[in-house]
């Protein structure tokens, strides 16, 4: 099971990968034209809305339980039962996201219009009637990508990863296009192009839905709807069940994101575009490595949920965890000595000045250190999800949220958003131990010799390699600079000798990785 994890996985994070590139260029283009001041964060902070509502009710408690219910119901009552129990659930969460819509766009058009005579002083800064302004507008994206997210999820269940994963593309081909033609054009007013992007966004999340219900009908997953589908509820009920720790959770974490943004509003202009730039580069791995591993482990572990195989469960989690440590933990190294090449490549140039560049000194070295503990949450989630346990991740969640905005508060007074950065990757790594805790617990054992070997060798290489690389990039700089591509040959040259100095030396100390790589590639060739 577990190589087939891994080669489920590989296409999700292919499709991932090709998706998150192109949000690199999305960060190149955005850092270029909306620059790193006040319209960034406004446009930041709106766009951060309906994708609160993304990771809640699409991709987050409702998706993560729904994948365990309709399993279930399709092994014990066939398709056509699952598939009018997809009717009553899309039925539900239609009314929901509707109702969500015109609350939040209306609320950001009444505040708008209240904000002039407030005597809220956040009220009157121009960041935040900036993002009221698009808020109205942008919100009916939440609508189209939840609904996106859920049928993502149940297309997993019959094993359809890669496919799902492609629809994300088309959110930034749109904005690149939109970007690129603003940034052709050396915009003067970009404020007045705000619009033209709202509309983008809003187009690529129709046509997403579109065509995942494409996808549903090719699979024989389209929900059917009748007058009568109300009079059996227990989907929505036992839904309810699993949902509402989730849910629970997931709201507070958001509000805590929320938190984090609206904190770093008071730390100056740049602090928003910094935390949320780093954000989107972290998010890299993050989305290619961690993400398509537990999305497929999800769907593999709630069928061996549903035998109770607690020990096929601890070697699928093991072999997750070592995968996604043994890919994550080079990238943190590199982005702690090599944060600064990185995004001057990224970001540096147009509105975005070198000063915007420095503000996210701090917040790159944190966030990126932390890059293995937000993978391995990822992966060790679904370890409780499959099996139906909500109310202890929620309760860990809770407690984490609870350290994170204390230590903001803390820590954003001496390092200001570094602080946030640094918050967010202590309280993570609480929430890891939390969870890796009870799951010993429960029975789920995992071989910590197996792990803290893979740490100390994985680890002690990655910053080896990273120092010495370090120490040379300076003559890479100098002799692999161009006028028109900068430094940009000088850094892949970098990034390749990382690699192969990484894999290099793992292969040397036999790490297991390599081989089981090795082997799934070769499965792939034939």
């Amino acid at each position: 099971m577990s190589i087939g994890i891994l080669r489920s996985s590989f296409g999700v994070a292919f499709a991932t990968l090709a998706s998150r590139i192109l949000g690199l260029v999305r960060v190149m283009l955005e850092a270029r034209v909306l620059g790193g001041g006040s319209v960034a964060g406004a446009w930041f902070l709106a766009f951060a809305i309906p994708n609160l509502f993304r990771r809640l009710l699409g991709e987050g408690a409702l998706g993560t339980a729904l994948i365990p219910v309709i399993t279930e119901t399709e092994v014990k009552s066939g398709t056509e039962q699952m598939r009018r129990d997809l009717g009553v659930v899309f039925s539900v969460l239609g009314c929901l996201l509707a109702l969500i819509t015109l609350v939040f766009s209306g609320g950001a058009a009444l505040l708008l219009k209240v904000a002039p005579s407030s005597s809220i002083a956040l009220l009157h800064t121009e960041r935040i009637q900036l993002m009221l302004g698009l808020l109205v507008f942008l919100m009916p994206y939440a609508f189209f990508i939840c609904l996106v997210g859920v049928i993502g999820a149940v297309l997993n269940t019959c094993k359809q990863f890669v496919l799902p994963a492609l629809g994300a593309l088309l959110l930034n081909i749109f904005l690149i296009g939109g970007l690129a033609w603003g940034y052709w054009h050396h915009l003067q007013d970009v404020r007045s192009f705000l619009p033209v992007l709202v509309w983008l966004v809003l187009i690529s999340g129709a046509v997403q839905l579109l065509l995942m219900l494409l996808l549903l009908r090719k699979y024989d997953r389209l929900p059917i709807f009748s007058r009568d589908m109300f009079r059996n509820t227990k989907v929505l009920k036992e839904l309810g069940k699993l949902v509402a720790p989730g849910l629970i959770g997931g709201i507070a974490l958001q509000i805590s994101f929320m938190v984090d943004r609206f904190l770093a509003i008071s730390l100056g202009p740049q602090a928003v575009p910094a935390l949320t730039n780093v954000d989107r580069i972290v998010d890299l791995p993050i989305g290619i490595f961690a993400i398509s591993l537990g999305s497929v482990l999800m769907a593999g572990v709630s069928r061996s949920a549903a035998n109770g195989d607690t020990q096929e469960i601890g070697e699928s989690l093991l072999f997750c965890l070592r995968h996604v440590l043994f890919i994550s933990i080079p990238i943190a190294a590199g982005m702690l000595f090599f944060w600064r090449p990185a995004l001057t490549i990224l970001c540096l140039g147009g509105n975005y000045t070198a000063d915007d560049l420095e503000a996210t000194k701090q917040v790159a070295m944190f966030y990126g250190s932390g890059i293995p503990l937000f993978c391995t949450l990822k992966v060790i989630l679904p370890a409780y999800y499959a099996r139906k346990q909500m109310k202890l991740p929620l309760y860990s969640s809770l407690a984490a949220i609870a350290v994170n905005i204390v230590l903001n508060l803390l820590l954003m007074i001496p390092l200001k958003q570094g602080g946030i950065a640094l918050a967010t990757l202590l309280s993570s790594l609480l929430n890891n131990a939390i969870l890796l805790y009870f799951l010993g617990r429960q029975g789920i054992a995992l071989n910590w010799k197996v792990l803290a070997a893979l740490l100390l060798r994985s680890g002690g290489i990655a910053l080896t390699a990273g120092w010495g690389l370090f120490l040379l990039y300076p003559v890479l700089r100098e002799s692999l600079s161009f006028r028109y591509v900068g430094e940009f040959p000088a850094f892949a040259v970098l990034c390749l000798l990382f690699a192969g100095v990484y894999l290099i030396g793992n292969g040397l100390c036999r790490a297991p990785e390599i081989n089981e790589l090795r082997t799934l590639l070769r499965r792939k060739g034939k």
